[in-house]
């Protein structure tokens, strides 16, 4: 990877100059949907990650510190992750580290996983952008590449 990002933190998914969140309400038990977001396979289901999803480069058990990988696009952009916050089974977020293209300034992505009674949750994902000035004419893109991911797991999980 040819171009590192900015140092960011857990503010940045507040702050950020371009914001992207979801909640949605899934009708499976909050584990469930937990140890989806943390399979070998994870988000495969979102078509602008090709169908492959992310990478983890870190071994099992997960934390803080634990990377991965991830390709946009059949891989026209690819990025390199570190998660900042592990709460296992509830919450996780990472940072953008390094990227092939010098489109991203700071990027962080927060997922939460809470309880709604025994067979139900609610995921909540929140995306912090801020592009570099290479990259802000991709702004409407990267709207585009976020409301997909969002529109593919509404419909993997058989709520939209």
């Amino acid at each position: 990877m040819a171009y590192t990002l900015a140092p960011t933190d857990e503010s940045f998914l507040e702050a950020a100059p371009k914001r992207f969140q979801e909640t949605f309400a899934i009708p499976r038990p909050a584990a469930d949907v937990w140890a989806e977001l943390t399979a070998d396979n994870t988000l495969s289901w979102c078509r602008a990650l090709g169908g492959q999803g992310a990478t983890w480069t870190s071994p099992r058990p997960f934390g803080v510190g634990t990377t991965r990988k991830v390709k946009v696009l059949r891989g026209l952009l690819a990025l390199d992750e570190r998660y900042i916050v592990w709460e296992e089974g509830r919450r996780k977020a990472f940072v953008g580290v390094r990227s092939n293209l010098p489109l991203l300034k700071r990027v962080a992505e927060d997922y939460l996983v809470e309880p709604d009674g025994e067979s139900a949750c609610r995921f909540t994902w929140t995306v912090g952008v801020e592009p570099t000035a290479v990259g802000r004419p991709g702004s409407p893109l990267n709207a585009a590449i976020f409301a997909s991911l969002f529109k593919d797991t509404r419909r993997h999980y058989g709520i939209g």
